[in-house]
């Protein structure tokens, strides 16, 4: 324990050997002197605690020394008792408390009243310094948790922006690559060359789904995911995703079966994207890890609760199955049952983990058992609420809608990526759109000076000045005349927050590069109608 200093000022050497004798214990240390300079020096140079002072003293009184120590910021927290032998009148104790003291102690010493006082200041100085030592360590955790808090905001910046980048960076290419190969599939080709083409689009969206799983992980950890509840034709999502996925069933000479409750009805309120990303990345796998037999999407109605539905989808396989071990592994972040599955099947690791989150998302439940050699079930069980089918939908099969070709339109493309300039092109070039095109933000605010334009195409990422630089600045008056018009952003990133800067910056719609021609014609005819 740290011993507590303890001064006694008294001109009488007797009286300080009384005190002394009073004031001794293990916890404290002693210190005296007879002169009241030497007193200042010593509460200067040492952490005194408590000071006993006596009133009456040549050269300097009591009440001047502690003025004095009460006036340095060094010794003004030390707890002043005066020892007084003059009378015993109110006037003098009233001084003595203004000057700064806490107690008088008057002489002769009672000693058993002089020690219960000491010892209860010496407690006050106990628990004074130990509040000032939880105070520092208050004051320094609340530092370090400011620090982390810095560090974890700059750390989510600094992932967002490599998000926002490695979105751009990645999905740009594969974009023009699908972009290419739609182009090529209008061509006349043969049987092979429309076999390979198929392959080609197959392994780009495929890699683009990836990067989507990794994108859609990081909105899910920052909460940015919306479940947004539609109308969906269940059956139909069901049988479009074993459609999809039958390609890959066929190649690996796997039967892929659907058995669908028959009290299972044709409409459900759901988030049909988020629940077809469910199916899609748990068939997928078991795809993936089955060799031979089948796999089998079952959708059996467990309950019913008025207008709602307890319905669980199963997707049964006869695969390699998972150790127990390891089932709860599967569902984290890049983890696999083991290092071999990945050597042998390949894989992130993300579609799992995707599947936990939105099921969680969704407030459903995801489960599932499994046998080492003999195969898997996952199976996702949540409510649904029934759509009412007291009318039949009339069914009207949709005609391709033909894109009608523009008259004396002229846009400017801002781009700087090759492959993504020679799609956009041709593309409005075939609805007889005159087209400029520009590499980056500088060049469209130049051109936009010197010609008119009905509408811009303006990439966010570009060299020299972005997209959204080049918005801003149009907005802001950098060519007279030209401040309202129509800008459509068009980018490569799917990240809610590019999409909200985008539009902050004053872009009137937004356009993702993986879009289809009919989306692209639709805005442009709409803003010419404007």
């Amino acid at each position: 324990m740290e011993k507590i200093n303890i001064l006694i000022v008294d001109d009488k050497i007797e009286n300080i050997i009384a005190l002394e004798a009073l004031l001794k214990r293990d916890d404290t240390n002693i210190i005296s002197t007879t002169l009241p300079n030497d007193a200042l020096r010593i509460s200067w140079e040492q952490d005194i605690a408590i000071a006993l002072v006596d009133v009456q003293m040549p050269e300097m009184d009591g009440f001047e020394l502690v003025e004095i120590l009460k006036s340095n910021p060094r010794t003004k927290d030390i707890l002043i008792i005066f020892v007084t032998a003059i009378s015993m009148e109110t006037k003098y104790a009233v001084r003595g408390l203004n000057t700064g003291a806490v107690d008088y102690l008057y002489k002769p010493l009672n000693p058993f009243v002089t020690s219960a006082k000491v010892d209860s200041f010496i407690q006050l100085v106990r628990n004074q310094r130990e509040i000032k030592s939880k105070n520092s360590q208050l004051e320094k955790y609340q530092k370090e948790l400011i620090q982390a808090k810095e560090l974890a905001e700059q750390g989510k910046r600094i992932k967002e922006n490599f998000l926002a980048n490695m979105s751009h960076e990645i999905r740009t290419p594969i974009n023009g690559i699908i972009g290419l190969v739609n182009l090529l599939s209008q061509t006349e080709i043969d049987k092979e060359q429309a076999e390979m083409l198929s392959l080609l689009k197959t392994s780009s969206t495929s890699l683009l789904g990836v990067i989507n799983d990794v994108l859609d992980l990081s909105k899910i950890e920052s909460g940015k995911f919306k479940i947004n509840q539609s109308e969906t034709n269940i059956i139909e999502l069901c049988k479009a995703v074993i459609n999809l996925l039958g390609i890959g069933a066929k190649e690996k000479q796997i039967k892929l079966i659907l058995e669908l409750d028959e009290k299972l009805p044709e409409k459900l309120i759901t988030d049909s994207l988020r629940l077809n990303q469910i199916l899609m990345n748990l068939i997928g796998n078991a795809i993936k890890f089955t060799s031979s037999g089948s796999v089998t999407l079952k959708v059996v109605v467990l309950d019913k609760k008025g207008n709602s539905l307890k319905i669980k989808f199963m997707v049964i396989d006869t695969g390699i199955g998972i150790a127990k071990e390891n089932i709860d592994k599967i569902f984290e972040v890049f983890e696999q049952a083991d290092e071999q599955t990945t050597v042998k099947f390949g894989g992130t690791g993300l579609g799992l983990s995707i599947v936990k989150n939105l099921a969680k998302l969704k407030g459903g439940i995801l489960d599932v058992e499994s046998e080492e050699g003999v195969g898997s079930t996952f199976s996702f069980t949540n409510w649904f609420q029934v759509v009412s089918s007291a009318k039949e939908d009339e069914k009207v099969q949709a005609k391709p809608t033909q894109l009608l070709p523009f008259e004396n339109v002229k846009i400017l493309l801002a781009e700087d990526n090759a492959i993504n300039t020679f799609l956009i092109t041709k593309i409005l070039k075939s609805w007889n759109i005159e087209v400029v095109v520009v590499e980056n933000g500088q060049e469209a605010i130049n051109k936009i000076g010197e010609e008119d334009y009905n509408l811009v195409l303006m990439d966010t990422y570009m060299p020299v000045m972005s997209g959204i630089d080049a918005i801003k600045s149009i907005r802001n008056g950098a060519v007279p005349g030209k401040e309202n018009i129509p800008i459509i952003n068009f980018s490569a990133a799917v990240l809610e927050a590019d999409r909200k800067i985008a539009m902050e910056a004053g872009a009137n719609d937004i356009l993702n590069k993986s879009f289809e021609p009919q989306l692209l014609h639709a805005k442009i005819n709409s803003y010419l109608n404007k």
